[in-house]
This record gives C-alpha cells, structure tokens and sequence, in this order.
C-alpha cells in the first residue's frame, strides 16, 4: 500500500515531535505542517524537506492527498478542528485532552462512527513499554485483585497560561489507570483538592482520588511547583505489587513478591473469630527487561495500524471520553471543596 498522506496541525510544543516520528514511520507520508504562526512553522523544519508549511487549515482539509491529520494544539481548539476533519473525510489523531467538554467529546464521537474514521488520543504513556507491561501483568491476573494504585507527577513547571495542574497532568496518569484496568473495573466517584499558592491564577498542585467498581481507591499527585520531578506509579496486588519508576532507566519496572494476607475467618477456630489473622510476606523483587522503543514511535504506528486495518485504536475516542469525565467530575470537586463526585461513565471500553 501507499503511504497514508498526513498533515499535523500546531507547530509549538507536541507539533515538532509529531512531525519528526510522522517522518520517521514508512506507512505515513508527511505532508503539511499548518500553525497559525507561519513562521514558526517553517522554522520547525528543515530548509531542504518537501513537507509544505502552511497557516491555512483549509487548504490543508482541501488536499486530496491528506487522508488524516494529527492536532496538537490547545484543548479549546480541539473540538472544531477534530470536527472539520471528520466532515472532510480526514482520519484524526488529536492530542489530550480530547476536547474542552464532554458534550463536545460525544458529538465527534458520535461523527467518527458514522463517517467511519479513525478518531484516536494520543494517550502517550499508555504506549510505553512500562505501561505495556503493566497492563499485561494486571489483566492477566498476575498480581492478583488490584487492592490500591498510587501515582506521583511532580516537577517544576511548565505553568500552562489556558488550564490549571489537573488539566495538564492529570490525563497522563487517568489514561494510564483507564488502560490497565480490566474492563470490569470502572471508576464510580471522584475527589479533588487543589491549590494555587504562589497566585498564577490555576491550581498548581492538586489531589486526586477515584473510586473503583470493586471497592479500591485510587490517588494521584499532580504537582507544577516541586523542585525535585517524581514520576512513579504503585498497583499493588492480593499477590504481588508493581512499582513504576518512570526516571529510573537501570529498574523502571519493579515487582515485588511481598504484601498483605488474610486468613479467611472461616478458617479460624470459634474462639479467634474476634481476632483476624495477618500475616506479612516477602518475597523476591524482579526487574523485568523492557525493549527500548519510544512510545511516539508506537503511537503513529498504531494510528497507522488503525486506518489500514479498519478497527479501533488501543486509545480511541471511547478512552477520551473516559479520561474527559473524570476530568470534569475532578474540576467539579475541586471547585466545591474537594467534595465526592459520583461518576456515569457511559463510554464503553
């Protein structure tokens, strides 16, 4: 087959990444890079490349040869560029979130599926090899019953000027829990607190908790102002527990043999009814090898793979749904003090 032509819109941040892995990946053909900023868009390539820069999205929807498009540009733009080509027949990948509201998620969604285009979110992280594997080992059952996840996503900066901490990390770690789970397990509530102390305008520093179907509480940092960057992730199992160091290159990936067990009551005599038995156990720790390969890399593969063989991506817009809800109920939370948000999650996994 020919190579899909591709477009990609927005030329700050994300824009110059997806460009450089939409080079490198054979089933795409580069050939616009449009930003509003002409200049800027020209400079993000090279003086000799045949990709064209333009500032007109319109031209870019015109060309018979774009067959998608892939948007990285602020949320609040998300819904009518998505929208635009979706009605010009383009496949789109767009970068989280989704868009600014729900109602605006489920109107592309409902478009995609009748136009039959591919709609995919660029859930990054859920396209490393980390998260590949930590999807695999609770799915599984590896670990056991899921009993409590704990993420930390602290640095220092960058204090976005259109949406607060929640907005702008929190995707991150809700796509990486909405990937993993299996599929019977689904969030029922939300809380939220944050916080703006050095008076920037947004919340700087927020936490996260969310309710899961089976009882387990799920809590997320996300933080602008820490001078020190953490990013790890806890699941712990009813038979192992996984620990992910995403700075950590020697053991990005831990998992521990240890945890907590319960002799079951009926087990104990009538007189020790009244006392549960605990018991700790440790065991070995393994550090699985993981193939260095970097997730943009998977994710254009995957938006490939998607309109070539005509089925949905691993995060398609169902998982942008997801993540957009919470977002919302989280944003509601916090606005009433941090109060809990029961949660409908329509869109199916």
């Amino acid at each position: 087959m020919s190579p899909i032509g591709l477009a990609v819109i927005g030329a700050g941040y994300w824009g110059p990444n997806l460009v450089r892995t939409a080079r490198a990946t054979p089933e795409f053909r580069l050939r616009w890079l449009c930003d509003l900023d002409l200049e800027r868009a020209r400079r993000s390539l090279d003086p000799y490349t045949s990709v064209r820069a333009t500032a007109s999205y319109e031209q870019v929807l015109a060309d018979p040869e774009v067959a998608a498009v892939a948007i990285a540009t602020p949320a609040a733009t998300h819904f009518d560029l998505v929208r635009a080509a979706l009605e010009a027949g383009k496949h789109a990948l767009v970068e989280k979130p989704l868009t600014a509201t729900v109602a605006e998620g489920e109107k592309l969604a409902g478009l995609a599926r009748r136009s039959g285009l591919t709609l995919m979110c660029d859930h990054t992280y859920c396209y490393t090899p980390a998260v590949r594997r930590i999807r695999d080992l609770v799915q599984s059952g590896e670990i056991g019953n899921v009993q409590f996840v704990d993420s930390v996503r602290v640095n220092l900066g960058l204090v976005q000027p259109d949406v607060d901490v929640l907005w702008d990390l929190a995707p991150h770690d809700l796509s990486i829990l909405d990937f993993v789970l299996p599929a019977e397990v689904t969030p029922v509530a939300v809380a939220a607190h944050t916080a703006d102390p050095v008076g920037t305008g947004h919340a700087c520093l927020a936490y996260l908790t969310v309710w899961l179907s089976t009882g387990v509480l799920a809590h997320m940092n996300v933080n602008w102002l820490s001078p020190t960057k953490i990013r790890t992730t806890v699941i712990g199992g009813t038979r192992r527990t996984i620990v992910w160091d995403d700075l950590n290159p020697s053991a990005r990936l831990m998992i521990h043999d240890r945890g907590v067990d319960l002799l079951p009551a009926g087990s104990l005599a009538p007189d020790e009814r009244r006392q549960a038995l605990i018991s700790y156990r440790t065991g070995d720790i393994s550090v699985p090898a993981l193939p260095e390969k970097e997730p943009l890399m998977s994710v254009m593969a995957e938006f490939a793979g998607s309109i070539t063989e005509g089925r949905p991506p691993l995060t398609d817009v169902g998982a942008g749904l997801r993540v957009l809800a919470l977002l919302h109920a989280a944003s509601r939370s916090a606005e009433q003090g941090g109060v809990r948000i029961p949660l409908q999650m329509e869109a199916s996994r």
